[in-house]
């Protein structure tokens, strides 16, 4: 350990790791002992030394955290959703750092256009059901899980972590007399679910991977033990518990990363058996909705047997098939999503040419009427279907946003087509999206793949290379990084950076095939995408390389740290949120969390020599060489779960050693955090005011904004391309 003005220099204690007839020593491998005193010493060494480096900053990130603050409307109300006779909605005030659940009565039962509610204005008849600021009191870190509210709207289940590490504890309170009950049920995995006649609830465990495994079933107002309903003892497999929309299906669902499996009962007879609806088979994915056309009773399937893109199809809920009727064809290239299901009205959400998308047919006894696909009129958006809490009601709430629209909820009127603008999130300071433009680009990577890239920028932003820039990505489990407007971005944007996130394989962008191309033998492709992708901005004059900035988070992270040793002359920084960065540690190991479900992804290590080699070969831990890297900021969580801090320490104490780069690493450990980073908003923003300084100062941007909010007109030469 060394003084706060120097790099800690961590202690070498090798261990050697040995598979396959291949011996390595692990100098580092020390720093996963949590409960060792000096590996806490160590993250607090970092922490001083990371503090220490970033002092001067104290005034931009002050300035940053202003800018966040003042551009959001602190005090403000999401907008209500209609339940049986209430409308629910959550509000948040100023200087409160979580958000107050609410409800409000319904006036008419033939209500259906939600009320108006004006930020600081008193809600008549208000019921505050959970307020989370008072729920976190004496806890430096809160985090909600469940919340759920009883068939009968007269009992509220909710879960809480206080510690980081996603184990929740449930409580019930009584919304007629504000009791809250003795039920306690601690260690779930976060949600709950209950029976139609609120006499039960249902929740799953962790095993000690940390994977759900096991539902069980809790009787209110009993103390005796809960009864196991079901355990998945494949340890590729998830469990989670739900209700269909129509809430008349109990129904579990039990999935691998490739393989799932659906078991429902009535909900209104909770203490009777599950039963399946397909049998699960390798390499076949499915999940269900239930729907009533006209006598027919059936559950709508979407399911990738033989359709790679997925299709929609139908069984019988009383005699299911294992091969269902199809509704909606499979076509390549147009990758179906999600299925929600009202009494009249489907709702399809599929993605297509690497844009979400959202359809609408109407229900009725001869089945499933045309797919009208939703205009939303911009070129480049992200949309999808939002929280609706009744099976039949008139108008299905949706949701958009673009890199230049901020999020915007909408009804959909099912009888009319019409679109009704209910919400648009409002962004303070005189936020003018006609001074952005946002664009669609494509790199082409080194196999001649082309890959969509995002980005956004000042309308006045100058094309000739001089201008920063933060190349996000992700890149695995076929997640999608779709645009959106983020308020602490903007103070980027306005200090002249370009926005970009590279689309690269391996996400869920342009359908399984992506996916599968960024898997497995084939993870590659997603860390040269994304050189291809940063090689690409500077080509065409968006920004240069010692200017570049690339961010990646959790997988992500390994995204960034992988093509940090692969180009390392690509980027100007990089800056990595709790990262996946020693991998092949990790998934060499079952014992830890999430391990064996992750073999499904990256492949099994432990078990074949060819795909040891292969992750050896790209995990940024195993291949820090001597190279001139450019400043690493790495970011991490004491009480993550999912990726440990152990191995964003491991990696800055390699890349400290070994590059020949003049500026060290950094790394800033969160003490009191979990997977997702700090609790509570404000200490949010001064996380990310935190990155955003050191991002603003790493490539020598301005401190100061370059142009005033609301000022930007186009260049008359700008060819930006796609815009809106």
């Amino acid at each position: 350990m060394t003084s706060s003005s120097h790099p800690p220099v961590a202690a070498k204690h090798p261990i050697t790791r040995s598979h396959h007839g291949d011996s390595v020593e692990d100098d580092y491998e020390w720093l996963r002992d949590k409960d060792d005193p000096r590996t806490i010493a160590h993250l607090e060494a970092e922490n001083d030394y990371a503090e220490a480096r970033t002092a001067h900053l104290g005034d931009l990130r002050a300035r940053l955290f202003e800018e966040i603050r003042t551009r959001t409307l602190e005090t403000d109300l999401s907008v209500p959703v209609r339940h049986g006779q209430w409308w629910y909605y959550s509000r948040t005030s100023e200087g409160s750092q979580y958000a107050i659940r609410c409800r409000t009565r319904v006036e008419s039962p033939d209500d259906w256009d939600p009320p108006v509610l004006v930020p600081g204005v008193p809600v008549p008849g208000e019921e505050v059901l959970l307020d989370s600021n008072v729920e976190a009191e004496g806890h430096e870190f809160f985090s909600l899980g469940g919340f759920s509210l009883s068939d009968d709207e007269n009992l509220l289940a909710w879960s809480v972590d206080v510690v980081g590490d996603e184990r929740y504890t449930i409580r019930v309170k009584d919304l007629r007399t504000g009791e809250v009950l003795p039920d306690e049920i601690p260690g779930t995995s976060g949600g709950v679910t209950w029976s139609a006649d609120g006499s039960h609830l249902f929740y799953t465990t962790v095993d000690d991977a940390w994977r759900p495994h096991r539902v069980w079933r809790h009787r209110l107002g009993t103390d005796a033990s809960d009864v196991l309903v079901h355990e998945e003892t494949d340890e590729r497999f998830f469990t989670g518990v739900g209700r269909t929309q129509s809430e008349r299906y109990l129904v579990i669902g039990a999935s691998s990363k490739i393989t799932s499996e659906v078991l429902v009962l009535e909900a209104d007879d909770p203490t009777g058996e599950f039963r399946v609806v397909i049998p699960r088979r390798d390499g076949v994915e499915y999940s269900l909705e239930h729907a009533v056309l006209g006598d027919r009773d059936v559950f709508f399937v979407l399911h990738n047997d033989d359709a790679e893109d997925f299709e929609l199809g139908s069984v019988p809920v009383d005699a299911p098939t294992s091969r269902p009727d199809v509704v909606v064809p499979h076509t390549p290239g147009t990758r179906l999503e999600a299925v929600d299901v009202f009494a009249k009205t489907l709702v399809l959400s599929y993605r297509r040419a690497a844009m979400t998308r959202v359809a609408v047919a109407p229900l009725g006894a001869d089945g499933v009427g045309k797919l009208t696909e939703i205009d939303f009129g911009e070129e480049l958006f992200t949309a999808g279907v939002g929280a609706n809490a009744e099976w039949d009601q008139p108008v299905i709430r949706l949701g958009m946003g673009s890199l230049v629209t901020p999020s915007t909820v909408l009804d959909y009127v099912v009888d009319t087509g019409e679109l009704v603008v209910r919400k648009q999130q409002t962004v303070l300071g005189g936020y003018d999206p006609a001074d952005y433009v946002q664009h669609r680009t494509w790199a082409v990577a080194d196999d001649g793949t082309r890959v969509p890239i995002s980005l956004v920028a000042r309308a006045d932003t100058p094309r000739d290379g001089s201008a920063p820039a933060l190349l996000y990505g992700y890149g695995s489990y076929e997640i999608s990084m779709d645009p959106g407007l983020s308020i602490p971005r903007l103070s980027l944007l306005d200090r002249g950076f370009v926005f970009a996130v590279a689309h690269v394989r391996g996400g869920g962008e342009l359908g399984r095939a992506w996916y599968d191309q960024g898997k497995l033998a084939h993870k590659k492709n997603t860390f040269s995408d994304f050189v291809a992708a940063a090689r690409h901005l500077v080509t065409e004059g968006w920004t240069s390389a010692e200017r570049l900035v690339a961010e990646g988070g959790s997988a992500g992270g390994l995204l960034v740290g992988a093509a940090l040793n692969l180009a390392p002359d690509a980027f100007g920084a990089v800056v990595a949120e709790v990262p996946f960065v020693d991998a092949l540690t990790t998934i060499l190991d079952p014992s830890l969390p999430l391990t064996v479900i992750e073999w499904d992804e990256w492949g099994n290590p432990l078990h074949d020599p060819d795909v040891y080699a292969y992750m050896k070969s790209y995990s940024p831990y195993e291949n820090v060489r001597a190279a001139d890297y450019p400043p690493v900021l790495a970011v991490t969580s004491l009480n993550d779960t999912r990726v440990l801090y152990v191995e964003p320490a491991k990696w800055v104490a390699r890349l400290r050693e070994r590059s020949t780069g003049s500026t060290p690493p950094l790394l800033k450990t969160e003490m009191h955090a979990g997977h997702g980073g700090v609790s509570g908003r404000y200490a949010a923003w001064h996380e990310r005011a935190w990155e955003l300084a050191w991002i603003i100062d790493v490539v020598d941007a301005p401190h100061e904004p370059t142009a005033p909010v609301g000022t930007g007109t186009p260049p008359a030469s700008a060819d930006v391309g796609g815009h809106s």
